[in-house]
């Protein structure tokens, strides 16, 4: 398995706060990978940092085969690259149906023309059949966004990624809300996806990131306190001390 995302020796000051401290991972693809740690552990700069929206002070963030900088790109040229993220809460176009929130999503030209006319074609409705069998929403493709549970419309948004292809996933505690169904269904979904590229799941969750069964790095204080399989990292004292015996 190859490094899609080398991330090393990063830190990050806001303020005279260290949020990120000499951070150092690496990201396979494909992978399955659970981020966890406590309030303030830098989970959320940490993904700031790959798409763009906070730039270190120093380190190196390299992408791809061509170990790309990613330092000093913006935040579209790296999703352009591949890297797409799902934030906690979902964002959907709630007046559109599930199939023009897809057919919106889909890698293809921007222009508000080609976005119209993009939507007929052939390739494009496949395409969206395809993303909406993935996610379990096939069934939904006409209705509004709306009228969806809390579950469906982060599937949804899941979807939205997908139609953009990207090669790395970041997705921000995905199972906040869910009802035990629907969070069973989204660990298949994000488990399926990560057969075939990058998925970065940050989560409390202990239950559900131990239904994910994948490597687990336990962030404290901006660094890397420990990682392994979930076994491993939870009988870690270290990890006991600063995270589960809280």
């Amino acid at each position: 398995m190859s490094a899609l995302l080398e991330v090393s020796g990063v830190s990050v000051t806001f303020g005279g706060f260290r949020a990120i401290n000499n951070l150092s991972i690496s990201i396979g693809e494909p992978e399955l990978r659970a981020i966890i740690g406590p309030n303030g552990a830098g989970k959320t700069t940490f993904m700031d940092i790959i798409t763009g929206k906070t730039r270190p002070d120093e380190g190196r963030v390299l992408w791809g085969e061509k170990s790309l900088s990613l330092l000093g790109l913006s935040e579209s040229r790296i999703a352009r690259e591949g890297s797409g993220r799902k934030f906690q809460k979902p964002t959907v176009f709630e007046a559109q149906t599930v199939r023009e929130n897809l057919a919106m999503a889909l890698k293809n030209p921007r222009g508000p023309f080609d976005v119209l006319l993009h939507r007929k074609t052939g390739e494009g409705a496949r395409r969206i059949a395809e993303v909406a069998d993935e996610v379990g929403l096939f069934e939904h493709l006409a209705r509004p966004a709306e009228v969806l549970s809390h579950g469906q419309k982060q599937w949804l948004e899941i979807g939205m990624l997908l139609a953009q292809d990207p090669r790395l996933l970041l997705v921000d505690e995905p199972a906040a809300g869910m009802t035990p169904a629907e969070r069973e269904h989204t660990t298949d979904i994000l488990k399926a996806m990560a057969e075939t590229r990058a998925v970065v799941v940050v989560e409390h969750d202990m239950e559900f990131v131990r239904r994910l069964d994948c490597k687990v790095t336990v962030l404290h204080e901006g660094s890397v306190l420990a990682e392994g399989s979930l076994d491993h990292v939870t009988a870690n004292q270290d990890v006991i001390d600063v995270y589960l015996g809280r």
